[in-house]
């Protein structure tokens, strides 16, 4: 039945085949996954081989140093970097040259902006440095360098596994609640910035009035 009036004539196709609905619902639109398993045993043969290549060095590549992700929505948390800095390596006693040959990961263009990345980066560095297997180059007690490490010892050694070389230590973003102190009560945040503002806006006319008193002195 139409409604009142001249209306084109109804031709709804009303398909519902073996429960076919439209748009994603449809079957044959449906993504399946059924080699979930398969693909997660496919992914630790890929581990386990790419570790047997890289023998005897660690299976997560180069040592990374640990940064904060940039904007102020993730800088809150901890990641690996994408090399060591010059300044990293010079704090640790390592030399920029040597450093890629022992699997450290360098990156001239990142710059340290703070005092607590830097030395976080220098004890990772020197933690590394402690743990470090060197293997003689060669056979004989020519072919054996300063720094290396002895071949009674090579043998034995095991290969580092894990994901990240040195696992990142996740920082507690948890505050136990404390009574307010008396000192904390008086502070006024919105005081302190008013003359910190303040104190930048004049500073060069206080510089410029200094150095004229000088001279009238």
């Amino acid at each position: 039945m139409t409604g009142a009036g001249n209306h084109v004539i109804p031709n709804v196709h009303f398909r519902k085949v073996n429960g076919m609905m439209h748009g994603r619902q449809n079957r044959v639109m449906m993504r399946t996954w059924f080699d979930q398993a398969a693909r997660k045993t496919r992914r630790a043969t890929a581990r386990k081989e790419k570790a047997a290549k890289l023998f005897p060095r660690p299976a997560a590549g180069l040592l990374r140093p640990v940064v904060r992700p940039p904007t102020q929505r993730y800088n809150m948390k901890l990641r690996l970097g994408r090399g060591f800095t010059m300044e990293e390596l010079r704090d640790a006693k390592i030399s920029k040259k040597l450093a890629p040959t022992i699997g450290i990961a360098v990156d001239h263009r990142r710059r340290n902006k703070c005092v607590e990345s830097l030395q976080r980066n220098v004890e990772r560095l020197k933690e590394y440095m402690s743990k470090l297997v060197v293997f003689p180059k060669r056979s004989g007690k020519k072919g054996v360098k300063k720094g290396d490490t002895p071949r009674s010892e090579v043998p034995n050694v095991a290969q580092n596994t894990l994901k990240e070389i040195i696992p990142v230590k996740k920082p507690s973003m948890r505050i136990k609640s404390r009574a307010i102190t008396a000192e904390e009560k008086e502070f006024s945040a919105y005081k302190t910035l008013k003359k910190a503002r303040t104190d930048k806006k004049y500073y060069g006319a206080k510089l410029k009035k200094q150095a004229e008193a000088k001279k009238e002195g």
